[in-house]
């Protein structure tokens, strides 16, 4: 059964607060002994801390609190997003409340990673573990997204394998953590990093292969030529023959919901009929009466109104393992620096630099756009978390000196 022990062991209540480590405070270590007058200094920081008698466990509480506020944003866009569009996911270019949830659960997922893999004893036990762990998750994605479960009012059971959705929510999830713990488990030198030279020194490779996904995707993205393309929806009852829709490309780098490269890889590597039915941009303007929200299609409306785009795409996933690995640099900063002063500087300006380069981006053409993952969405998106953790950080650091100075 859990049990509760203060951190460390002090020789008295007054020299608590000059003898503790800053690290003390969020991350907290089961500790044999402890002297009374040391009980009762930290008493009002027990709930920091949870030791079991056959291992030990680290929590960072601001983490914590910052995965449990995404939890809380995710349910509220899903039940109020409908009635509020303001905080719903965005029809196509910009950036809702309802868009922040998934970047930010992947910037856990990365700032998660360097705290698990911080010492290891196997190399390939951790690589084992963490990709069983990544299966697993893909697994839970296709029985949720892919078909398996169906409506209270749908009669039909059983799985069309021909038309299950592949991509989802979970799968990318499990594909940016994967990648990302491989590159925490390999990935990163032996020697104690101090200073900021030697910390991009001790990561270098993890920032090749950040750019090497970042180049990958903008050459994609804006070089992959998109030819005409068609899509059947079917018609009526089962016997009617399908109707088809002809969408006219032929262009190269173009964002739009029509002709993006985005949407070809999925064509192409998953076949149409595997993407999701339901696209975002069915509630754009062109698309909908109701716009932003889905309605009838309005007079006129394209042709590529109705063909199935998947938003969480092998293409756009690209960018989101970038958005991992960024959550796992800032973890990085938690582990090798140990002032609150340095942690909060080195997260708030690579945060404010990012925010700035993303909507300098979106002001130049390269609109931020969550549907296709681009660079300047993963930018805003990203330093917004990482302000929204520092924030969250200082808070749990005030409170818990309030609390000991009480």
């Amino acid at each position: 059964m859990p049990t509760y022990q203060p951190i460390k062991v002090y020789e008295n209540y007054n020299s608590l607060s000059t003898n503790m480590d800053d690290e003390d405070v969020e991350l907290a270590l089961r500790s044999p002994k402890v002297s009374d007058a040391a009980n009762k200094a930290m008493e009002e920081k027990k709930s920091l801390i949870l030791s079991d008698n056959s291992q030990q466990q680290q929590r960072l509480v601001s983490l914590d609190v910052f995965r449990g506020l995404t939890v809380a944003l995710m349910i509220l866009v899903d039940y109020a997003g409908g009635i509020l569009p303001s905080i719903n996911h965005t029809p196509w270019d910009g950036l809702t409340l309802a868009d922040l949830v998934m970047p930010f659960f992947l910037f856990i997922v990365g700032v998660s990673l360097a705290l698990t893999y911080k010492k290891l004893s196997s190399k390939a036990v951790a690589s084992k573990k963490a990709i069983l762990r990544a299966l697993k998750l893909l697994m839970l994605g296709l029985l949720l997204q892919g078909g398996f479960l169906h409506g209270l009012n749908d009669l039909t059971y059983g799985v069309n394998v021909e038309q299950m959705r592949w991509m989802g929510i979970l799968q990318r999830i499990a594909i940016a953590y994967l990648v990302g713990a491989l590159c925490e488990i390999w990935l990163k030198g032996d020697h104690h990093a101090s200073t900021d030279l030697c910390v991009l020194r001790k990561y270098r490779l993890q920032w090749v292969v950040a750019s090497v996904l970042i180049s990958i995707y903008l050459s994609l993205t804006y070089g992959l030529y998109v030819p005409d393309w068609e899509y059947q929806i079917p018609v009526g009852g089962s016997s009617s023959a399908p109707k088809t829709f002809s969408v006219k490309c032929g262009v190269r780098g173009d964002t739009g919901p029509a002709c993006n490269a985005v949407g070809l890889i999925d064509r192409m590597v998953m076949g149409i009929q595997h993407l999701y039915r339901k696209p975002i941009y069915a509630r754009t303007k062109p698309c909908s009466i109701n716009s932003p929200d889905y309605g009838p299609l309005p007079p006129n409306a394209p042709s590529w109104c109705q063909a199935p785009f998947d938003p969480e795409g092998l293409l756009s996933s690209v960018m989101a393992i970038v958005t991992c690995l960024v959550g796992l640099h800032y973890g990085h900063i938690i582990i090798h620096f140990k002032s609150h002063r340095d942690r909060i500087l080195h997260w708030m300006l690579p945060s404010t630099c990012l925010i700035v380069l993303g909507l300098a981006l979106d002001l130049l053409g390269m609109h931020i756009n969550k549907a296709l993952y681009t660079f300047s969405y993963m930018c805003v998106t990203a330093g917004a978390a990482g302000i929204l953790f520092a924030g969250i950080y200082m808070l749990v650091i005030s409170n818990l000196k309030l609390k000991h100075t009480f």
